[in-house]
């Protein structure tokens, strides 16, 4: 039998694998604030005045508004607001990927999971679901000697989300190495070609990806909270009118479900075009 076709299913976080942001469980309530006055009424005003970026903005002001507070932020402190985010049906008993790796592995695929997301990375390490994960790249912070965050070390946004595309293409698991990204790799020495690549996102922040990934010729799910009015729904309906994104589903990762059924669809059209999938 032939070596398993390593496969790539990337999840953005927030509004994807879990409701809401990350940072709105827990995070927020304890600097005393409600998840508007953060966002609308503190990072908004800020990162306007400032021209700046609204993930860096919301990177310092975080920290900045603990201190304010008299909280201290370090890597465990992150860790541990992480551990309660509100996942979505099917994932925090890790049902899901065990599901899907076993699928993907029937049909002589080799799943990975992947997040890229502009939340934080301490957060989603704290996450209960965080070992199914092959890698994740996600904004963090740099810590001191005393291992207090001082300030974003990486910052992902909505249009520099495509670039860890190549990195996931080229088997580049980390921020700093460029020069492997911008060297020229044929196409069969790369780890996980386009084509066997599933991204999964929600809304308007993912846009960019999803296009991009489509034209690639990899698949792109949009996924919505399924208890979102009707409107948002078909808001995500028109990206598949625009050909900007193959599917869209609820977020629903239990067996049987919309999601997982569409899944299941796509590793099975991998396997007939890498011919593994198995004889009846």
């Amino acid at each position: 039998m032939s070596k398993p076709r390593t496969t790539a299913i990337i999840y953005d976080f927030d509004g994807t694998l879990a409701r809401g942001n990350m940072q709105e469980t827990s995070f927020i309530p304890a600097l005393g604030m409600t998840p508007k006055q953060f966002w609308n009424d503190t990072v908004r005003p800020q990162t306007i005045k400032s021209d700046g970026d609204d993930i860096l903005m919301y990177m310092q002001l975080m920290l900045q508004t603990a201190r304010k507070a008299g909280l201290t932020v370090t890597r465990e402190m992150l860790r541990e607001h992480g551990k309660d985010v509100l996942l979505f049906d099917g994932l925090r008993d890790m049902s899901w990927f065990d599901r899907i790796n076993t699928f993907g592995a029937n049909y002589g695929l080799d799943v990975k999971h992947y997040i890229l997301s502009s939340g934080l990375q301490e957060m989603v390490e704290g996450c209960p679901i965080y070992p199914a994960f092959e890698h994740v790249f996600a904004s963090h912070y740099v810590y001191n000697e005393d291992g207090e965050a001082e300030w974003p070390a990486v910052g992902i946004n909505y249009t520099t989300k495509t670039q860890y595309l190549f990195r996931i293409n080229k088997g580049v698991h980390n921020n700093w190495e460029h020069e492997k990204i911008n060297r020229f790799m044929p196409d069969d020495d790369r780890p996980v070609p386009f084509e066997r690549m599933i991204f999964v996102g929600d809304g308007d922040t993912d846009v960019p990806t999803m296009k991009m990934m489509h034209t690639k010729g990899g698949h792109s799910i949009a996924v919505y909270d399924p208890r979102t009015e009707p409107n948002d729904q078909t808001k995500l309906h028109r990206l598949i009118a625009e050909d900007r994104v193959n599917f869209v589903a609820a977020a629903n990762y239990t067996d049987g479900s919309a999601l997982d059924l569409i899944v299941k669809g796509i590793l099975g059209r991998i396997a007939i075009h890498e011919g593994t999938m198995p004889a009846d």
